[in-house]
């Protein structure tokens, strides 16, 4: 293709391959960056980028796939490969080949992961507490359920409240650790400003998910958002204890 197209991000709904072409510079990264995004909310577990047919004309616009990569280090089953003959992409695990990308792809237990599309109705939470329990039974981490069912009814009663709009519940074990999303079509970020007045009607809702949870964050994504948490083992065990 002629060097002077702008960098193309072509998705195969087929399969988790996400192929960028023409060029790269410092004026399309932010396209790239919602593209990957929004590519990793819409199909649980990894997503392959493959580089082949990308010029990179300003190198520092290559920081852009470690910082996808970064941003979704904590949702649940998600992380972003590389097909780049190049090797010149730090931070981010790369292939020669596309061959060599997709075998390390099938080599991720996509079958550990749980996902449910809501409505934002009062019985959203109830569905989506469900959906943990049943994970964390199924993958051992029982100790975990909950405080799992605290933190994604208080993301998923966000959402009822505020946001108003469709969700994903998304979840994956990882170790010992939980991983949990909600995942709506708003662009209102979570505002968490730590203990709420005594006599607040509301604001608590953020401080049990920071209580349950070893790390918790919200990722804008170009539609709405992704609210996260990862839940620990070990952290439940010392409460309990």
């Amino acid at each position: 293709m002629p060097t002077d197209v702008r960098c193309l991000v072509e998705t195969d709904e087929a399969s988790a391959v996400v192929r960028l072409t023409g060029v790269l510079d410092r004026s399309v990264v932010g396209t790239v960056h919602d593209a990957l995004l929004a590519r990793l909310c819409d199909r649980p577990g990894p997503v392959v980028a493959d580089l082949s047919s990308l010029r990179v004309t300003e190198p520092t616009a290559r920081g852009v796939f470690a910082e996808v990569r970064r941003e979704v280090a904590d949702w649940p089953a998600a992380d972003l490969l590389l097909f780049d003959p190049t090797g010149a992409v730090e931070g981010v695990p790369a292939w020669p080949t596309l061959e060599g990308a997709m075998a390390a792809l099938a080599a991720t237990p996509m079958a550990a992961v749980l996902n449910v599309d809501l409505a934002p109705t009062v019985g959203a939470a109830r569905q989506a507490r469900q959906l943990v329990t049943d994970g964390c039974h199924r993958w051992g981490v029982v100790e975990l359920a909950e405080p799992g069912c605290i933190a994604v009814t208080e993301m998923v009663n966000n959402v009822v409240a505020h946001a108003r709009t469709a969700m994903t519940v998304r979840l994956a074990p990882r170790d010992s650790t939980l991983h949990l999303a909600v995942r709506d079509h708003s662009p209102r970020q979570p505002a968490f400003a730590g203990l709420a007045p005594l006599n607040s009607a509301g604001g608590r809702g953020l401080l049990l998910i920071d209580t349950v949870a070893r790390r918790w964050g919200s990722t804008r994504v170009p539609d709405g958002k992704v609210v996260w948490c990862v839940l620990h083992s070990d952290d439940e065990a010392a409460f309990r204890g």
